[in-house]
C-alpha cells in the first residue's frame, strides 16, 4: 500500500475544523476519535475503490460506487500536502491524555502516514517500494479490470449503472497513468526492459478481444444476468470499451513502446536516482525495522543454511539422497505422483484440494484461538488476463459489511508450479490460520477504529503472521506426512532465500538471471515460477523481505512471552493480540511485552 491510501477532501477539511488546533490532555480519547473519523471520511471521499473494497459505498457514500480515484500528478501533490496536515493534527494530540488503546491507535496511524508520505516528499515518487508508475503488476490497466470484476458488486440496476460510470472513467485513469509515467521516465523512473515486455504483453491481452467479448464487458453482463437485472448491459459496456477504453489503452501501449528502447536491463533500483536511499527507505517501510541491507542479507544466508539442513534430513528419509537440497526438491517437484493434470479438470481438482485443506484447518483452530473469522473465504484462480505478471498467490480481504467474501487467489498459469506436497502450506498462509484469520479478526475487532481497519496494512506484521501460521499448522499436526512437512520447510526456505535475492538485486547488482538461478538452486522451485517471483522483486523493492523478518519477530515475541510467563503462558491468550490490529514490528514487540507484564501481575 502506498501514499495514495491517505487522500484528502474538502468534506474532511470541514470536519477537521471541529478539532482543536492543539489538543490538550483534557481532550483525550474523544478528541482523537473525532480526528480519526475526519481522516476516515477524507479517505472514503477520495479513495472510492477503498470504499467499495470495504463495502462502504452505500448510503451517504453511495456516490463512491460511481467513481474512480484521481491518478494525476496534480492530485498526488494535493494528497501529500493534505497528509502533512493530518500528520500535524495527530502530532498535536497529547499522548499523555490518552488511554492505552487510544495511544496505540495514534502511534500506529502516525507511523503509517509518515511512512507512506516519505517517498513523495523525499524523492518525488509515489512509493519507495514501487518506484515505477506502470509495470507488470501496477497501473490502471492492471488493477481496474480486476477491481471491477472482484470488488464491484452487482445486484441492482444502480450497481450496473455505477459499473458503467467507472468503466467510462477508466479511460481517464489510463491517460493519467500515461502522463505520470511520461514525466517520471524523464526523471529516470522507468521499469526494466523485461518488466515492460511483460507489461506490454498483458496490455495486448487486455486489448485483443472484440469489445463485446472483453472481460470487462463479460463481467458486467454475466453478473447482471445472474441477478436478473434487466437491460442491455453488454452492448452499453461494449460501447464504452470500444470508444473510450481501447483508444486510451492504444495511447498507453504506444507510449510504452516508445519508452521501451530507453529501458535498462538492470534489475535493481540501485541504478535509479538516489537508488541506494530509495532501497533503504523501501526496506524500512517493508520490514518496519532499521535493519540494513547487509544485515538482511546475512540473516537470509543463515536461515537458508539452517532450513536446508532440516530439509536434508527429511528428504533423505524419503529416499531423495542425490544432489543438493535444491536439486532433490526439483526432483520431487517433477514426480508425476505430485502433479495435477495440466487441464481444466486438473485445475478444478487442485482448487478442490485447497478448499478441503481450509475445511480441515477450521476444525483445528479452536486448539489455538478463541476468535474465528466470520467472513466467508473463496478460493479462485488468478484471472488469465493478468496471470503472466501476477503473484503466485495472494489474498483479497472481504467487505466490512459482509457483502463480499474474502478471496484467496492462486496463479494457475502452470499447474506444474504447484506440486501437491507444497499446497498445504500455501493454504495455511493465505487462508487460515494465515491472512484470512488475521485480517478478519482485525476487521471484526471492536477494539480498533475503522481507520486502522481500512488502511493499517503492515507487510512485515501481516506476512510475518502468515509464515508463523504455516509453523502453527505444523504444531496443530495439519501436515500429513513427511513430504507435506517438507513443503512447509520449503516455503520457509523460499522466504529466507528472498532476503538474499532482494538485497542482492537492489544493493549487490545481481542480474535477473543470477537471482532466478539462485532461487531455483536453493529452493527447487521451477524456473518459470522463480523468474516471475524475481521479476516482482525487481519492481516491488523490499516487500519480499517482510515475510521472514516478520516471521522471526512473531516467533521471537512468542518465545519471550513463554519464557516470562512459564506455566502461565496460554496460546489462546497470546493470539488475542490480533484483536489490536496490524502494526509496525517495533510497536508489536512493545505491545506483546506490555500484555505479558499485565498477565504476570494478574
Amino acid at each position: 500500500m502506498d501514499r495514495r491510501a491517505f487522500l484528502g477532501s474538502s468534506a474532511a477539511a470541514l470536519a477537521i475544523t471541529a478539532i482543536p488546533a492543539r489538543a490538550s490532555a483534557q481532550t483525550g480519547d474523544a478528541s482523537l476519535n473525532l480526528l480519526f473519523d475526519a481522516i476516515f471520511a477524507d479517505l472514503l471521499q477520495n479513495s472510492p475503490e477503498l470504499a467499495t473494497s470495504l463495502g462502504l459505498d452505500k448510503g451517504k457514500n453511495a456516490a463512491a460506487k460511481h467513481r474512480l480515484s484521481d491518478r494525476s500528478e496534480a492530485e498526488a501533490a494535493r494528497d501529500a500536502a493534505r497528509t502533512r496536515t493530518w500528520i500535524g493534527r495527530l502530532e498535536a494530540v497529547d499522548p499523555a491524555g490518552l488511554s492505552e488503546a487510544a495511544a496505540l491507535n495514534r502511534d500506529v496511524i502516525l507511523y503509517s502516514m509518515k511512512s507512506r508520505n516519505f517517498a513523495y516528499d523525499r524523492f518525488g515518487i509515489n512509493s519507495a517500494q514501487r518506484p515505477y508508475p506502470i509495470y507488470q503488476q501496477g497501473g490502471a490497466y492492471y488493477s481496474i479490470p480486476d477491481f471491477l470484476n472482484n470488488a464491484h458488486t452487482i445486484a441492482t440496476k444502480e450497481d450496473c449503472d455505477a459499473y458503467l460510470d467507472r468503466l467510462s472513467q477508466m479511460a481517464l485513469a489510463l491517460d493519467q497513468d500515461s502522463e505520470v509515467q511520461r514525466a517520471q521516465a524523464a526523471k529516470g523512473f522507468l521499469a526494466p526492459d523485461f518488466s515492460l515486455d511483460l507489461t506490454l504483453g498483458q496490455m495486448a491481452k487486455l486489448r485483443a478481444p472484440a469489445a463485446a467479448e472483453s472481460t470487462m464487458v463479460r463481467s458486467l453482463a454475466t453478473r447482471a444476468q445472474a441477478k436478473d437485472v434487466a437491460g442491455d448491459w453488454q452492448a452499453r459496456a461494449a460501447a464504452i470499451v470500444e470508444r473510450q477504453i481501447y483508444p486510451a489503452l492504444d495511447r498507453q501501449i504506444a507510449l510504452m513502446k516508445r519508452l521501451r528502447p530507453s529501458a535498462s536491463n538492470v534489475a535493481g533500483i540501485w541504478r535509479l536516482p538516489h537508488g541506494d536511499e530509495i532501497y533503504a527507505a523501501a526496506l524500512e517501510q517493508a520490514t518496519t525495522t532499521k535493519l540494513t541491507p547487509d544485515e538482511v542479507q546475512k540473516l537470509g544466508l543463515e536461515q537458508v543454511a539452517a532450513i536446508s539442513a532440516d530439509l536434508d534430513a527429511i528428504l533423505k528419509g524419503q529416499g531423495y539422497t542425490k544432489g543438493s537440497v535444491g536439486e532433490r526438491l526439483t526432483a520431487l517437484n517433477a514426480d508425476a505422483s505430485q502433479l495435477y493434470p495440466d487441464s481444466a479438470e486438473g485445475r478444478q481438482a487442485l482448487i478442490a484440494s485447497l478448499n478441503a485443506g481450509v475445511k480441515d484447518m477450521y476444525g483445528r483452530l479452536p486448539q489455538a484461538f478463541d476468535d474465528m473469522p466470520k467472513t466467508p473465504l473463496e478460493i479462485r484462480a488468478v484471472p488469465v488476463d493478468i496471470q503472466d505478471g501476477a503473484s503466485n498467490g495472494y489474498y483479497q480481504r472481504g467487505a466490512l459489511d459482509g457483502s463480499r467474501p474474502a478471496i484467496y487467489f492462486i496463479n494457475l498459469k502452470d499447474v506444474g508450479d504447484w506440486p501437491k506436497y507444497s499446497l498445504p502450506s500455501l493454504t495455511y498462509h493465505e487462508g487460515v490460520p494465515g491472512h484470512h484469520l488475521q485480517i478478519s479478526i482485525s476487521q471484526e475487532s471492536k477494539d480498533i477504529p475503522i481507520l486502522r481497519k481500512a488502511s493499517g496494512f503492515f507487510s512485515a506484521y501481516t506476512e510475518g503472521w502468515a509464515l508463523y501460521a504455516e509453523q502453527l499448522a505444523n504444531e496443530l499436526q495439519a501436515y500429513q506426512g513427511p513430504l507435506e512437512r517438507a513443503g512447509y520447510l520449503q516455503s520457509f526456505l523460499f522466504r529466507a532465500a528472498r532476503l538474499v535475492v532482494d538485497t542482492g538485486l537492489h544493493t549487490r547488482k545481481w542480474t535477473r538471471e543470477q537471482a532466478t538461478d539462485y532461487l531455483v538452486a536453493t529452493t527447487g522451485f521451477a524456473k518459470a515460477r522463480s523468474q516471475r517471483e524475481v521479476e516482482r522483486y525487481c519492481t516491488m523493492a523490499g516487500q519480499a523481505c517482510s515475510y521472514k523478518v516478520g516471521h522471526m519477530a512473531w516467533t521471537a515475541a512468542r518465545a519471550r512471552a513463554q519464557k516470562a510467563l512459564g506455566s502461565k503462558f496460554d496460546l489462546h491468550e497470546f493470539h488475542k493480540v490480533l484483536r489490536e490490529g496490524a502494526m509496525p514490528l517495533t510497536i508489536l514487540d512493545r505491545r506483546i511485552d506490555a500484555r505479558t507484564a499485565a498477565l504476570l501481575k494478574s
